[in-house]
Order: structure tokens, then C-alpha cells, then sequence
């Protein structure tokens, strides 16, 4: 198999900034066509991107793109967004699940609102997107979906400090390890990727110290390793919850010392990760 993602048809959910644009962009070098499914079609105060800038950057990166202004919550719009894919691309080769909202909350401290909020964009959004795009992806030659979330684990200290993302996030890697299953016969490879150390986005300059996210490293380690479970064949490498730096050491990366935001800060590493 040629390893290479030109012409591929993308559908990617929150990619107006961080790990999600990082992908993109990623994938453009070989010529991919990108839909960008994400909600921000405006500039926000204090955060950079929006689907437009994520275009035009696609655009230079060498790939085409179809910016959509999607809240991946609304199945109407969200179909609607698949159907003006397939207009545009004539279908679907790979689906990456990477909108994802974050709150570290105990029991007592979440609110409500916030609980459904994470549980809709992370939980719902992933099934849904997939059980969307599954008809299309079932006539593609190397179908794939990629879900931006943890390796499953029933310990305990991953749930005590914040259950209800613990769950949430949990619940993307229960569509992984029931769909990789139910799609095999199908080609359709399903595998997850997580960080091992944090990765410095948005999110974590927000929800974090400033000290966490200089001890985190660059989106695009995500990038690289996303980019090689992309160009795997997707009926051998299914059902996988891939860690980036084991996958990228595994596919013969020594060198992760460029990925880093400051070579001589010890990185911190992501929660989810055992080693």
C-alpha cells in the first residue's frame, strides 16, 4: 500500500484549533480533502482559529478544504454536514472523532449543564458522527475512524477526582472497542489515540497552570502518530488504543526532543497513562 493520504476524504470534528487542526494540517501535505466540522465560525476573544482560517491553511499545506459550521450536538446539522461532504468530495475515507469538551470536576463541584455538555460532545458526538459517516465509509477502499480518547482502564484513580469526564471520555473508547468489532467485516478499521504527556492546546492553557503547559509538548506528535494509523491498512490495525510516543517509537521514531514546547522542562504526563 502506497502510504499516502492524497485525495483521502476527511471528516474531522473540532478542528478549528489545537491537536484537531494539527491533523488536518497534517494530512493536506499529501493532498487530502478536509472537512472541518467545528463550531467556531467566528473569531473568539481569547482563543485563536476558526473554520476559515483552518481552510486557508489546509489550502497552502497542499489539501483541499470545506469548512463546515457545525455544533456536532445537533444531529440535523450534523448530517447535514456529512451530505454536503459527500456533494463536495464524492464520500468519506476517514472519520477523526477529536471535538472533545473538558471538565475535571468532582461529583459535587460539576453542574448539571456542564455534565450533559460533555457527555453530548464527547459520548454522543462520537457515536453519532460514526453512525453517520459508516455507510459511506463502508464504500471506501481504506476506511477509517479515529477517536481522540483514552485506553480503557477500570482503575479506580482515573474516575475518583473527576467521574464524570473520566466516563465521558471512556465512553468514546467503548465506541472504539465495540465498532472495531462490529465494522471488521466491513474493512472499516476503529482504533483510538491518546497523548502520553499533555499536549499543549487551548483547553489546557485554560484549565490548567501555566507550568503544565510548558512541560507539555506540541500538537503535532499527535499529528505524526494519527497520520501513520491513517495510512495503515485498515483491515489489519483495528481495535487498537494507540499511546502517540509508543506508536511513533514503534514505527521507528527516536528523536521526540522537537516535539517538546521547551527541550530542558520535563514533561508532564497526560492522566489516562499508566507508563
Amino acid at each position: 500500500m502506497i502510504k499516502s493520504l492524497k485525495d483521502k476524504v476527511i471528516f474531522i470534528t473540532g478542528a478549528s484549533r489545537g491537536i484537531g487542526r494539527e491533523i488536518a494540517l497534517r494530512c493536506a501535505q499529501d493532498g487530502a480533502k478536509i472537512a472541518i466540522v467545528a463550531k467556531t465560525a467566528e473569531p473568539h476573544p481569547t482563543l485563536e482559529g476558526t473554520i476559515y482560517t483552518v481552510a486557508e491553511e489546509i489550502e497552502k499545506a497542499g489539501g483541499q478544504a470545506l469548512p463546515l459550521a457545525v455544533d456536532v450536538r445537533d444531529e440535523e446539522k450534523t448530517a447535514e454536514a456529512v451530505a454536503k461532504t459527500i456533494e463536495a468530495f464524492g464520500g468519506i475515507d476517514i472519520l477523526i472523532n477529536n471535538a472533545s469538551a473538558i471538565n475535571l470536576g468532582s461529583t459535587e463541584e460539576i453542574p448539571m449543564k456542564r455534565f450533559d455538555l460533555i457527555f453530548s460532545v464527547n459520548v454522543r458526538a462520537t457515536f453519532m458522527c460514526s453512525k453517520l459517516c459508516v455507510p459511506h465509509l463502508k464504500k471506501a477502499s481504506n476506511p477509517h475512524i479515529l477517536n481522540l480518547s483514552p485506553p480503557l482502564s477500570m482503575k479506580s484513580k482515573w474516575f475518583k477526582k473527576h467521574v464524570a469526564y473520566t466516563m465521558s471520555k471512556y465512553g468514546m473508547s467503548m465506541c472504539t472497542l465495540g465498532m472495531s468489532e462490529e465494522f471488521k467485516k466491513d474493512g472499516i478499521a476503529v482504533n483510538s489515540l491518546w497523548p502520553k504527556t499533555i499536549i499543549a492546546t487551548a483547553a489546557i492553557s485554560n484549565n490548567f497552570p501555566k507550568v503544565v503547559y510548558h512541560a507539555s509538548r506540541k500538537p503535532a506528535i499527535v499529528a505524526d502518530a494519527a497520520y501513520e494509523i491513517l495510512t495503515s491498512d485498515s483491515r489489519q490495525v483495528t481495535g487498537n488504543f494507540f499511546i502517540d510516543e509508543h506508536l511513533l517509537k514503534e514505527r521507528g521514531v527516536s528523536d521526540f526532543k522537537h516535539y517538546a514546547m521547551h527541550r530542558f522542562v520535563p514533561l508532564y504526563p497526560d492522566i489516562f497513562v499508566d507508563d
